[in-house]
């Protein structure tokens, strides 16, 4: 079995072969062969880039489902910010939190609430001036994988901090295990998401060693039932307990704002992050302290699981947090807990060419030769996205030159000149 969990998923049976994920994935994770998309799952970030582009819906991405959270005695819900700017004229997050007790949830727990404690313990950090500059977010696990896989060399700059999902969770499932006396086995705690990226990480975390996560429910999966029980509230409990710094992390530029400075920069969209971490990289960036980086268009409400217009969810957004208070969370003396356990580290088994180094620079200088006498334009109609991953995809013995259709048509002439000359 493979070591890599993966919540994105291709349906072979609806998939065609098209290559529209081929040419958008961020990481070369896709290939295409005999008709039908492959995922590579040492390569993949589950951005869902895949899932958005694909014009067939042959990507999509497992998570939890309401039927799931049964086989616990006490269930909590632990909603994304992004999830308030799903639902038309909104003046009041308690309705969407109320909805999800109305659902099946005990009890519920806001990210945006974590979201408020790890803006402070951003600012605290850069106050100390201990962490490498510029610091990266840590909060888009997609962002962070493909530090890893793309640009090593950055792991340095991803700030230590727990994501607010993990910090929301582990808070919230102390609260539990003190409110009710259970074991913390008969507590499910549930993350509602917006993104593919984040179901992965619950169940194969990069910083720590077990998510405090139990599943991931996504945003399309809840809506409907949620959407109806919220119609039909009669009581609402006062259950809020954020403000609008922490909601306002549901959109891009929402966390570098909460960092209450001005040396800050935020960019989202997977193309644009790469230019970011590309220009960070040859060390063009500089006289910034903070770097957001949300491989969704939009930040969070971009989601691939969610239901709503990004820049629709994105403008009820603010304007819920035109009548919140600042903050309404607040850390104590000590953020030790709030440090990640494991340190970021480049995962060198994803381009490793072989065990044994002579016979892996032997394989380089035979993907460098390969590539010199391929097209170079990078078509895709060879099924890899570019002709330097056809050239290691030939070397590892997963594809052939005549893949590429200028290789096949070169070889059919001379196979043509061939005959005629002997005619």
């Amino acid at each position: 079995m493979s070591k890599y969990f993966h919540s994105v998923e291709l349906d072979a049976d609806k998939c065609c072969g098209c290559t529209h994920c081929l040419s958008r994935c961020p990481t070369e994770a896709i290939r295409v062969h005999d008709g039908k998309a492959q995922i590579l799952s040492e390569r993949c970030i589950d951005c869902g880039e895949c899932i958005r582009v694909c014009p067939h819906h042959a990507k999509k991405a497992s998570s939890s489902t309401l039927d799931d959270i049964k086989d616990y005695k006490y269930k909590v819900a632990i909603p994304a910010p992004a999830l308030f700017g799903q639902f038309n004229n909104l003046t009041n997050i308690d309705y969407v939190l109320n909805g999800l007790k109305a659902i099946g949830f005990d009890k519920v727990f806001e990210v945006s609430r974590a979201a408020e404690l790890v803006s402070e313990a951003t600012r605290r950090l850069i106050k100390e001036n201990k962490l490498k500059k510029p610091i990266i977010s840590s909060a888009c696990p997609a962002v962070v994988r493909m530090i890893k896989i793309r640009f090593p060399e950055l792991c340095a700059n991803v700030m230590p901090l727990l994501a607010p999902i993990e910090v929301a969770a582990k808070t919230a499932r102390k609260e539990a295990l003190r409110d009710t006396g259970l074991k913390s086995e008969e507590i499910g705690v549930f993350f509602i998401t917006p993104c593919a990226a984040k179901v992965t990480e619950i169940h194969s975390p990069s910083y720590v060693e077990h998510s405090a996560c139990d599943g991931a429910i996504s945003f399309s999966k809840i809506y409907p039932e949620l959407s109806q029980a919220m119609d039909h509230l009669t009581d609402i409990e006062p259950i809020a307990q954020s403000g609008l710094i922490g909601i306002g992390w549901a959109n891009s530029g929402g966390e570098s704002a909460a960092m209450l400075g001005d040396k800050y920069l935020a960019a989202d969209g997977i193309e644009n992050v790469i230019r970011v971490l590309e220009e960070l990289e040859d060390e063009h960036i500089r006289d910034i302290d903070f770097i957001e980086l949300n491989a969704c268009s939009g930040g969070c409400v971009g989601g691939a699981l969610t239901v709503e217009n990004p820049y629709i969810a994105q403008a009820r957004i603010q304007n819920l947090r035109k009548y919140m208070p600042v903050s309404l969370n607040h850390i104590g003396d000590d953020i030790d807990d709030m440090m990640w356990e494991n340190e970021l580290k480049f995962d060198a088994d994803i381009f490793r060419l072989d065990e044994d180094i002579f016979k892996a620079m032997s394989m380089m200088e035979r993907i460098e030769t390969i590539v010199k006498d391929l097209p170079g334009i990078d078509c895709g109609s060879c099924g890899a996205p570019t002709c330097r991953a056809m050239a290691e995809d030939i070397v590892r013995g997963r594809a052939k030159e005549t893949d590429c259709i200028f290789k096949l048509k070169a070889k059919i002439q001379n196979v043509y000149d061939t005959l005629s000359g002997l005619s």
